[in-house]
């Protein structure tokens, strides 16, 4: 009987571990750090930092979609400080073990290399094809994918070439990071107040995918949380952490969007 009930024990140990060792993916997008004054966004900020802290020991990989921040740039001895406890937050996850990849928003596309040499995260520009637990899945931030818009395309082209970075890297920082959120919050609420066209998209962002052989696209950029799921198909707008606090899991080859409770 003693022997039977350390078995029983050890078999159940086995299982906890195994269930630790799930590889489990999670997606977020849109937080849009710094966007308010400190005191006013201090609320959501904590909130983000409860889901970091919760990845470690249930998490393999996080990826983050674009627009973690409301602006980003590295001048080559000053980073803006605001930041600082979400990116220490963020080394805390990357040192338990949880792989991050941080994809260029349109409002942080300036991401540099302080974030992965200090860090330890992945720094990259969509669009990013990823594999995982079976499924294709294409990410990309969302913005400039529908049709039109050819005006913000071209500009998109113009602040992400190396001239417009340098140019920029010889304002102060005292001057250079005020003046770009204040271009990031025009620009920021005109999205949000936006209707999501949930049809559109599909037709034009997730059905190409599909026919190039993917099985799930995922985006954000447009502050709307959004799932439609076809024959084996899975689409998602991530939504934000302004305001709605979503986020998608992969589990088992399965996807959820869920939301992050207030603490």
């Amino acid at each position: 009987m003693l022997r039977r009930r350390l078995c029983g024990a050890a078999a159940d140990a086995l299982l906890d571990c195994a269930a630790m060792l799930t590889p489990v993916a999670f997606f977020i997008s849109d937080a849009h750090l710094g966007a308010e004054p400190a005191g006013k966004e201090a609320a959501r900020v904590r909130r983000l930092h409860r889901f970091l802290a919760s990845l470690p020991g249930r998490a393999a990989s996080l990826y983050v979609v674009g627009d973690l921040f409301d602006f980003w740039y590295e001048y080559r001895t000053a980073i803006p400080r605001r930041y600082f406890h979400t990116l220490a937050a963020l080394r805390r996850v990357r040192e338990a073990g949880v792989d991050i990849t941080c994809m260029t928003g349109n409002h942080d596309f300036w991401l540099g290399r302080f974030l992965a040499e200090e860090i330890g995260l992945r720094t990259l520009e969509g669009p990013l094809p990823v594999e995982l637990q079976g499924r294709r899945i294409w990410l990309h931030h969302g913005d400039g994918l529908l049709g039109g818009d050819v005006g913000y395309k071209l500009l998109k082209r113009v602040v992400r070439s190396r001239l417009a970075i340098g140019l920029y890297g010889l304002l102060h920082p005292d001057l250079g990071l005020p003046l770009a959120h204040w271009f990031s919050n025009l620009s920021r609420h005109s999205r949000a107040e936006s209707q999501l066209e949930g049809e559109r998209m599909w037709r034009e962002v997730a059905l190409p995918r599909f026919a190039e052989g993917f099985d799930a696209v995922m985006i954000g950029h447009f502050h709307h949380a959004y799932e439609r799921h076809e024959d084996g198909r899975d689409f998602f707008v991530l939504g934000d952490w302004i305001d709605q606090f979503t986020y998608v899991v992969l589990e088992e080859g399965r996807f959820r969007l869920e939301s992050w409770p207030e603490g």
